[in-house]
C-alpha cells in the first residue's frame, strides 16, 4: 500500500501559525510531513485531512436566518482556506520545501488515545486453503452476484462451527460440497458475520468445501468509513456504472486492505491466512478483465458476455485478491519468461512504457539483489478511476490510482516511479512474505519504503537515493511532533492507524540504519534467509531479527528493543575539541531525547577524521547520556565528520566551526554532507567572503537538490557588485538544469530580483518548456510584468484541452479573469472530471465566479457547483464544491452590501438573487449527501 505523495516542490506547514488555531494538537497529529503542491494543484492523497479538520473545528452550517447564515458560513470559508493551504497549495517562486536536518523538536506529548485496545493476532481455528469465485455484475443496481466454493481444514483443534466475515451481503444459501453432491448447512448471518454449522465434528488437516451462494450490495453497507491511508472500506467499486459521465470510463475494481475484501466474498479476514484462488469474472464482452494470477481461459456466453477465469497457484493472504474491469489498453512487456503488462486508459497507451517501462529492471534488479526471484505468475499494473489510495499491492496485479497516467510532458515533472518500486517490492515483503498482524505492519510497508531507496540507489547513484532518505526522515520528525508510538506496536482502535509515518518512513530509516550496522553482505544475507524461511507464511518482527542473527551471529535484541518495540528518536548534541599537549582531538556526545518516554540508545556509530588531506574512519559506540570520545592525531584534524554514514534517524545539533562546515561540502562524500554544510553556511553568508563562494559553487553541483537548496540562498548575490554573473547563471539554470523544478524557482528569483525586456523575452521563450510546471510558472510571472503578452497566449492555450494545460488556464482567469471568459471556464468546469486533479479546479473556479458579473453565466457556474457537490466522487471533491459554494455566498452578499441600493438596485437585487440560489444549493447538498464523514461536516456532529 503506498498513500504517500512525494512532490519536490511541496510546502511546509508552518507551526507557528497552526498553533493559533484551537485544534492545533489533532492536527499535528495528523499533518503530513511535506505537504504534496505541485504547480498545478494536483492533489491526489490526504483527503482525511480536511475531513480530521472541520470535524474538529465543528462547521456551523448554513440555516434560515442570512445573516446568521453567512456568519456560520464564515466557519466553513476558514476550514476551506486551511484545508486548501495544507492540501492544494501553489508553490512558486517564493516557497521553498527545504527542511533543515538539524530540524528542532516541538515537545508535545499528548495523551494517550482513550479506550485503546489490544490487537493480539487472530488465532487460527481453520486455514483457508483455496477460495473459488463466480462473479457477474448488476451495473444499475451496483451489485456482485457470487458464488464462493471455500476449501478449508481445522487447525489444530477439532471444529464443529465456522466464523466467515461476509460485510453487507444477501447469503442465499450454504452447502456442504460432498464429491459431486452437496449437503445444505444451517447458518445464521447476522452483524457482517455468517456462522456455519457443519455437518460433523472435523479433526486436524481434515480438509471440507463450503458453497456460499450470495449478493454483494457495497452501496447499501451501512458501515462506510475510511482513513489517512485508505479513504474508503466499501471493498468494491462501480465507477461511473451508469455511463452518465461521458469523460469517464464505466469500471469495477476491488481494495481489500486491511479487512475489505469480504465486502464481494466471503472469507476469513485475517492477514495470517493464506490461500490459493480461481476467479471467474463474467462481464460484457467489451470489457478487460485484471485479477490476480494467470489468465487461464477466456469463453464467450450466449448471452453476449465473456467470462474470464483467473487462477493463481501460489498461496497469498486473503486482503491481496483483487479484481479490475473496464475498457483499458494493455501494453505487454515480459520479465524473463513472464508477462508483465500494463492496463491503461486507451489515451495513455503510447505513453504506458514511460510511465511503467522500467518495471522489467526492477524485477531484475530486486531477485537478484535479493536472491529470491520474483515469485509470481505474472506482473500486471492497472490504474483506476476514483481509487481510494495511492497504490495496492495486490498480488501480481497491482492497482494505482489515475495519477499514474501523465503525458509527455507531466513525466517530465513526476514520473512517481518509487511508487512503482515500492509496490513491486510489496511482491517479496508484504506478499510472499506477509505480517501475521497489523501490529506488525512494518514489516510490509518499512521494507517498500526501504524498497524505493534501493531503487533509487542502484539506478541513480545514493546521493539521489539520500535525497529522499532524507526526506523520509523529515516526515517522520513532523509527525512525531504530536505522535510518537512503537514501530510494532499491539494498542491502537484502528488498524488503518498503522498506515502512518512511523511504519513507512521511521521504519524505512531503521532498516537503512540497520544495513549500515552490518554492512550490506551481511544485510542482504539476511534478507535472503528471512525470505526463504518465511515463504508464503506469515511473520512477526522476532522472526526477522532470528534472521539477522543467524546470519551475523550476533545478539541483536538491543537493536530491535530500541528501534521496533520502542518509541522515539536520537536527539543528539555534538561538539568537538582540540589538545594541541595531548596531540589529541575529542568529541562529545549528548543524548538529549526525553529519556522518561525514548530509550537511552547503544549506538554504534562511524566518524570521518579529515587530517592533513587525508582521511580515516572509527567506529565508536555510543551507550551512555554523555560520553567523550578520544582520537590521537598527528595535527589538529581539518574536519570530524560525526556520523559519517549519517545513518542515525533522529536530531543533531553539531558544533562545527565555519572552517570546518566549509571542509564539509567541499570534501564530504555524501550529498548529506554537502545539504548539511550548506544549510548552515546559506543562512549567513556574507558577499565576498570563502562562505559566499561556497554557495556559488553549489549552483553547480551534480546534485539537483543542493543546486536547489542554492537558488534559495542566492538571492543575496543579486543586489551585490556580482548581480550580473549571477544573473547569467540563473539564466543558464533556467533554461538548462534538468530539474524542472530548479527551471521553474531560478525563473521566480530573475523575475523579483531583475527587470528589462530581456526578462520578458526569457518568460516568453519559457512558455514553451517541455515542462508544464515551468511554463505554468514562466506564465504567471508575465503576467505580473506583461499582462497583454500573458492574456493573449492564455487565450491561444484555451483550445487545448489536456488537463494540465486547461489548469494552467483556469488558474490564470481564477486571478485575472472577468465575464469574457464565463463561457470558457463553464465549459472547462464540465471537463475532465477526475478525481484526484480536481480539488484545485473547483476552487479556482469559485475565485473566477467572484470577479464576474454577467448573472446568467454567473448561475450557469453555480449550478455546475451544484452538480459536482451532489455527484462528485470521491467524496472529498464534494466538499470542496460545499466549499466553494459557501465562499460565493459571502461574497456575493458582500457585493450586495457595499452597493448602494438607491443607485445601483439592479446590481443588489442581482446579487441577492445569486445568495439565495447559492444557499438553496448548499442546503441541497447537505441533505443529500450519504457519505458519514460528510454528514457530520454539514450536521454539525
Amino acid at each position: 500500500m503506498h498513500w504517500r505523495h512525494r512532490k519536490e516542490k511541496s510546502c511546509a506547514v508552518n507551526v507557528e501559525f497552526i498553533l493559533h488555531f484551537k485544534f492545533t494538537l489533532h492536527l499535528l497529529w495528523i499533518v503530513p510531513s511535506n505537504l504534496a503542491c505541485s504547480s498545478n494543484f494536483h492533489f491526489f492523497l490526504r483527503p482525511q485531512l480536511i475531513y480530521e479538520i472541520t470535524v474538529f473545528n465543528k462547521i456551523i452550517t448554513t440555516t434560515f436566518d442570512r445573516s446568521i447564515s453567512l456568519m456560520k458560513n464564515s466557519y466553513l470559508v476558514l476550514i476551506g482556506c486551511i484545508a486548501f493551504c495544507l492540501i492544494a497549495c501553489k508553490s512558486t517562486k517564493n516557497s521553498s520545501n527545504i527542511v533543515h536536518r538539524e530540524l528542532p523538536v516541538i515537545t508535545i506529548k499528548p495523551e494517550p488515545f482513550p479506550n485503546e485496545k489490544y490487537h493480539a493476532s487472530n488465532s487460527i481455528l481453520h486455514e483457508l486453503m483455496d477460495t473459488k469465485l463466480e462473479v457477474s455484475f448488476d451495473w444499475q443496481k451496483q451489485y456482485l452476484y457470487g458464488k464462493a466454493t471455500l476449501t478449508l481444514r481445522p487447525h489444530f483443534y477439532d471444529q464443529t462451527v465456522l466464523w466467515l466475515d461476509a460485510r453487507g451481503m444477501e447469503i442465499n444459501s450454504v452447502q456442504l460440497i460432498l464429491g459431486d453432491d452437496s449437503i445444505p448447512l444451517f447458518y445464521n448471518y447476522a452483524n457482517d458475520s455468517l456462522k456455519i454449522t457443519l455437518n460433523k465434528t472435523y479433526k486436524a488437516l481434515e480438509q471440507y468445501r463450503i458453497y456460499i451462494n450470495y449478493i454483494s450490495k457495497p452501496e447499501e453497507l451501512k458501515d462506510v468509513n475510511g482513513s489517512d491511508a485508505i479513504n474508503s472500506n466499501k471493498g468494491l467499486f462501480f465507477i461511473n456504472p451508469l455511463g452518465e459521465e461521458k469523460d469517464k470510463p464505466m469500471q469495477i475494481w476491488t481494495q481489500g486492505e486491511t479487512q475489505s475484501n469480504s465486502v464481494w466474498f466471503p472469507t476469513i479476514n485475517s492477514p495470517n491466512q493464506k490461500m490459493t484462488q480461481e476467479i471467474s469474472i463474467t462481464i460484457d464482452t467489451a470489457f478487460t478483465t485484471l485479477s490476480n494470477g494467470l489468465l487461464i481461459k477466456s469463453k464467450f456466453n450466449r448471452d453476449g458476455t465473456r467470462t474470464d477465469i483467473w487462477k493463481q497457484i501460489l498461496p497469498h493472504a486473503p486482503y491481496l485478491a483483487m479484481m479490475a474491469i473496464g475498457k483499458f489498453a494493455i501494453v505487454k512487456d515480459h520479465w524473463r519468461n513472464k508477462e508483465v503488462n500494463y492496463y491503461v486508459e486507451p489515451q495513455y497507451k503510447n505513453v504506458a512504457r514511460k510511465i511503467f517501462g522500467k518495471t522489467p529492471e526492477m524485477m531484475d534488479f530486486f531477485s537478484n539483489k535479493l536472491k529470491v526471484d520474483y515469485p509470481w505468475d505474472k506482473y500486471s499494473e492497472v490504474v483506476v478511476r476514483d481509487y481510494v489510495s495511492g497504490a495496492m499491492e495486490n498480488t501480481s496485479a497491482t492497482i494505482f490510482g489515475e495519477f499514474m497516467q501523465r503525458d509527455d510532458r507531466e513525466l517530465i515533472d513526476e514520473n512517481y516511479e518509487e511508487y512503482v518500486a515500492h509496490e513491486l517490492f510489496h511482491h517479496w515483503f508484504g506478499d510472499l512474505v506477509t505480517c501475521e498482524s497489523w501490529s506488525n505492519t512494518p514489516l510490509n510497508e518499512s521494507f517498500a519504503t526501504l524498497g524505493e531507496y534501493l531503487w533509487n540507489e542502484h539506478e541513480y547513484g545514493r546521493d539521489y537515493a539520500d535525497i529522499y532518505l532524507q526526506k523520509d526522515m523529515n516526515d517522520y520528525l513532523r509527525e512525531s511532533r504530536g505522535k510518537q508510538v512503537d514501530l510494532i506496536r499491539y494498542y491502537y482502535n484502528s488498524d488503518e492507524e498503522m498506515f502512518d509515518r512511523h511504519s513507512y518512513e521511521k521504519g524505512g530509516c531503521i532498516l537503512n540504519m540497520l544495513r549500515r550496522y552490518v554492512g550490506d553482505d551481511a544485510f542482504f544475507t539476511s534478507l535472503h534467509n528471512y525470505l526463504e524461511t518465511n515463504k508464503f507464511k506469515t511473520v512477526e518482527a522476532h522472526q526477522l531479527r532470528l534472521a539477522f542473527e543467524e546470519v551475523t551471529g550476533e545478539d541483536l535484541n538491543w537493536f530491535f528493543n530500541e528501534w521496533f518495540f520502542n518509541k522515539g528518536h536520537l536527539q543528539l548534541d555534538i561538539s568537538y575539541n582540540w589538545s594541541q599537549e595531548k596531540k589529541e582531538a575529542s568529541v562529545t556526545v549528548l543524548q538529549q531525547q526525553d529519556l522518561q518516554n525514548t530509550p537511552l540508545y547503544h549506538i554504534p556509530v562511524d566518524v570521518d577524521i579529515y587530517e592533513n588531506g587525508k582521511k580515516r574512519r572509527e567506529r565508536i559506540i555510543i551507550t551512555a547520556a554523555k560520553e567523550i570520545f578520544t582520537f590521537k592525531c598527528d595535527l589538529k584534524p581539518e574536519l570530524i565528520n560525526f556520523d559519517a554514514e549519517k545513518m542515525i534517524l533522529g536530531v543533531k545539533t553539531d558544533h562545527h566551526t565555519e572552517e570546518e562546515w566549509m571542509e564539509l561540502f567541499n570534501n564530504g562524500l555524501l550529498y548529506l554532507d554537502r545539504f548539511e554544510a550548506l544549510q548552515h553556511i546559506g543562512k549567513l553568508y556574507t558577499i565576498g567572503t570563502p562562505q559566499a563562494m561556497i554557495v556559488k559553487k553549489a549552483l553547480r553541483d551534480k546534485n539537483w537538490k543542493i543546486r536547489n537548496i542554492a537558488l534559495h540562498n542566492i538571492v543575496a548575490f543579486t543586489h551585490s557588485s556580482e548581480a550580473i554573473e549571477i544573473k547569467d547563471q540563473l539564466i543558464t539554470i533556467s533554461k538548462n538544469d534538468v530539474k524542472s523544478s530548479n527551471r521553474s524557482y531560478a525563473l521566480g528569483i530573475l523575475a523579483d530580483n531583475y527587470s528589462g525586456n530581456d526578462m520578458i523575452e526569457l518568460l516568453k521563450i519559457k512558455l514553451n518548456d517541455s515542462s508544464y510546471d515551468v511554463a505554468e510558472t514562466a506564465v504567471q510571472l508575465l503576467m505580473e510584468k506583461d499582462s497583454i503578452s500573458g492574456l493573449l497566449y492564455i487565450k491561444n492555450l484555451e483550445k487545448d484541452t489536456s488537463f494540465p494545460i486547461m489548469d494552467i488556464v483556469t488558474g490564470i482567469y481564477a486571478k485575472y479573469g472577468n465575464d469574457a471568459q464565463l463561457k470558457y471556464m463553464n465549459l472547462a468546469f464540465s471537463k475532465n472530471k477526475t478525481s484526484g486533479r480536481r480539488y484545485t479546479r473547483i476552487q479556482n473556479f469559485a475565485k473566477f465566479l467572484m470577479r464576474c458579473n454577467e448573472q446568467q453565466g454567473i448561475e450557469e457556474g453555480l449550478f455546475l457547483l451544484r452538480e459536482e457537490g451532489k455527484n462528485a466522487s470521491p467524496w472529498y471533491n464534494r466538499l470542496a464544491a460545499a466549499q466553494a459554494l459557501s465562499d460565493l455566498i459571502s461574497k456575493f452578499y458582500d457585493r450586495e452590501r457595499t452597493t448602494d441600493p438607491v443607485n445601483d438596485p439592479k446590481t443588489v437585487s442581482k446579487f441577492t438573487s445569486l445568495q439565495i440560489i447559492a444557499e438553496k444549493y448548499l442546503d441541497e447538498l447537505k441533505n443529500s449527501e450519504s457519505d458519514n464523514k460528510l454528514k457530520k461536516i454539514y450536521n454539525n456532529k
